[in-house]
């Protein structure tokens, strides 16, 4: 079978909204997300900027008696999927009776419980480390969650742990299974919540900005960490159709790559590779693509070799290809599920997001970033962009049905 895949819930936790509609106004007046975080102490860094959700209140989305079973991550995730599910207009008994795969990306899964463990064994606190707690410090423990709170029984309950390309990575097995007949329904995205050890990891992994995220910009300092959810609901056109629901867009293919070069240095041939045969596979060419939603991070090096092998791939056209990390900062395994749903948007829309920060051309940077201030164009197909560690790339192609 070689069903066509279509996308019609999106459910959307950032710092720059807890709703669809609200983060994308957001994003597209060029507001920022980025302030100082108070999740925990960062007295002892060297950074204290990130992209932290600050008025998120899971007693909102998850009966309190249940959040004690759930680390920050998770409540980000079965929030963005009860927003998601709202949005595509799907009740929880007809969820049940679809028996949806539950498909998530993260690059720590829920590394707070580790800072929190942490802390316990420090100050000689060890029965303050509940079993309920360390059930969540497994990397399952996030799309398990999401099938315990809404009791789904489904036959595919899956994480994936390629990091910051994770949620893309998500989104091609769940258009996988769907356009195979293997499902008909699939929950798939992103989450992932800041930590100390994230924060600290980042910092020794990357060059992290002292404030702002300046992708693109000849002046940029490195990336900010940031936080939240992306979950997006599939369904087989067929089943959407079934049912009246409204389209956002098609899923029309993706491709994979892996660099094998360095653990944490992009190499423009692999970028160049996935973007390729995600636009071979479904089907287009370079010329039909309208907008890419940039893998972006703000370091010299990610930044110079995507544009590099942009500007390769794509010749003259000069596609625009803007970053949301720059407002953002960088969600790790919810990035490019966030940015997943940024190019649905901007296909319902016909609106790109800008990249912020940005004042000072790069020669070594020749895209147009859409600088500042988002830009209508529209936006048939979008090519998404994402690129983990290890050189794991997964770039993923939507547009209009």
């Amino acid at each position: 079978m070689q069903r066509k895949v279509v996308v019609t819930g999106l459910g959307v936790i950032s710092s720059l909204g807890l709703d669809n509609d609200s983060f994308w106004e957001n994003l597209t007046k060029g507001k920022s997300g980025i302030g100082k975080i108070d999740l925990f102490d960062t007295a002892h860094f060297k950074r204290h900027n990130g992209g932290q959700i600050k008025n998120f209140n899971s007693a909102e989305f998850i009966p309190k008696k249940l959040i004690k079973f759930f680390g920050r991550a998770s409540c980000f995730a079965i929030a963005a999927v009860k927003l998601a599910l709202k949005d595509a207009k799907i009740s929880l008994p007809e969820l049940k009776n679809k028996a949806p795969g539950v498909i998530i990306g993260t690059t720590m899964a829920e590394a707070n419980v580790l800072d929190f463990s942490v802390a316990k064994l420090l100050r000689e606190e060890p029965d303050e480390i509940t079993s309920t707690l360390l059930l969540n410090a497994f990397s399952p423990s996030i799309p398990r969650n999401i099938g315990y709170f809404f009791r789904l029984k489904s036959p595919v309950n899956l994480l994936f742990p390629n990091a910051c390309a994770a949620g893309n990575y998500a989104v091609s097995y769940g258009y996988d299974l769907i356009r195979s007949g293997e499902l008909d329904m699939a929950i798939v995205g992103g989450a992932e919540a800041l930590s100390r050890v994230a924060f600290q990891g980042f910092q020794k992994l990357y060059a992290m900005a002292q404030e702002e995220c300046k992708p693109f910009d000849k002046e940029r300092k490195g990336m900010l960490l940031g936080e939240g959810a992306g979950i997006l609901i599939l369904e087989s056109e067929e089943n959407a159709l079934k049912r009246g629901a409204d389209i956002y867009a098609e899923v029309f293919g993706y491709g994979l790559s892996c660099d094998a070069y360095h653990m944490v240095a992009p190499k423009r041939d692999g970028i160049k590779m996935a973007m390729q045969k995600a636009i071979i596979n479904s089907g287009l060419s370079v010329e039909d693509i309208d907008y890419i939603s940039a893998h972006g991070t703000g370091t010299v090096q990610n930044d110079k070799e995507e544009a590099t092998a942009i500007r390769e791939l794509f010749g003259k056209n000069n596609t625009p290809a803007s970053s949301i990390k720059s407002m953002l900062g960088h969600t790790m395994g919810a990035a490019s599920a966030l940015e997943a749903i940024v190019c649905c948007l901007a296909i319902k829309n016909g609106i790109v997001p800008p990249t912020i920060n940005f004042k000072t051309p790069d020669p070594e940077c020749d895209v147009d970033c859409v600088a500042n201030i988002a830009r209508k164009i529209p936006a048939k197909y979008c090519l998404n962009n994402g690129f983990a560690f290890g050189g794991n790339n997964c770039c993923v192609v939507f547009g209009a049905n």
